[in-house]
């Protein structure tokens, strides 16, 4: 097996800088890759496939990588309103790290840091709360400079500890520059359009981002 070019932590928070990022991608190839297992602590939104379920179905790993959500709400709404719509009242203390088997486990969050998750806390309060450190999913293209240094100066001002930004879509350098001088933060992997995801691709991608 090759060697890692990043050594990652043994837990990982996957953000982004919005929703529809592409964070759910990105949660499978580093899942695939790693042999990691696979957390998505809120799920809004159950018509359809989940997250879990689509991240299960391209990685072609085994059920047991896959860790049931700690919330399932129905409306693909932001988590606080799609739980008031339910009847639910989500609690930060309810989230702690699961069990797993695996040597690694990737957790997967619902849109930005901002989005609330009841009327007093945000997804940034449930990253402080599991105590790990955040892999950061932005868009490559016009207006990811400031989203993504916007979303990293909040990270910072709470001591978050950032491993790293990934850019996703077509391959802009100058962004990427751009990104790691103003938000000294590491671009550790370029994702361009991926159109047809599958275990075998997903594991290629993580062998040519990850590992080159």
């Amino acid at each position: 097996m090759k060697q890692n070019k990043y050594k990652f932590p043994p837990q990982l928070f996957i953000t982004g800088t919005d929703t529809g990022i592409g964070k759910t991608m990105i949660s499978a190839i580093l899942v695939k890759g790693l042999q990691a297992a696979y957390w998505k602590p809120i799920q809004s939104g159950l018509a359809g496939e989940t997250d879990t379920e689509w991240a299960y179905r391209n990685t072609g790993l085994p059920v047991t990588h896959f860790l049931p959500e700690r919330y399932r709400l129905t409306k693909p709404l932001s988590p606080h309103l799609s739980a008031r719509l339910d009847g639910v009242k989500i609690n930060l203390n309810d989230f702690h790290l699961p069990e797993y088997e695996q040597n690694h486990l990737i957790i997967e969050g619902a849109g930005g840091i901002m989005v609330p998750i009841n009327d007093q806390y945000f997804i940034a309060d449930l990253i402080r709360q599991l105590n790990i450190p955040v892999l950061l999913v932005a868009r490559s293209g016009l207006g990811t400079i400031n989203h993504t240094l916007l979303t990293l100066e909040k990270l910072n001002s709470l001591k978050v500890p950032v491993f790293g930004v990934v850019l996703n879509g077509e391959i802009n350098s100058e962004n990427k520059k751009a990104i790691e001088h103003f938000g000294h933060a590491k671009v550790i992997a370029e994702i361009d359009h991926l159109s047809y995801p599958a275990p075998k691709t997903l594991q290629l991608i993580f062998e040519n981002e990850f590992q080159k």
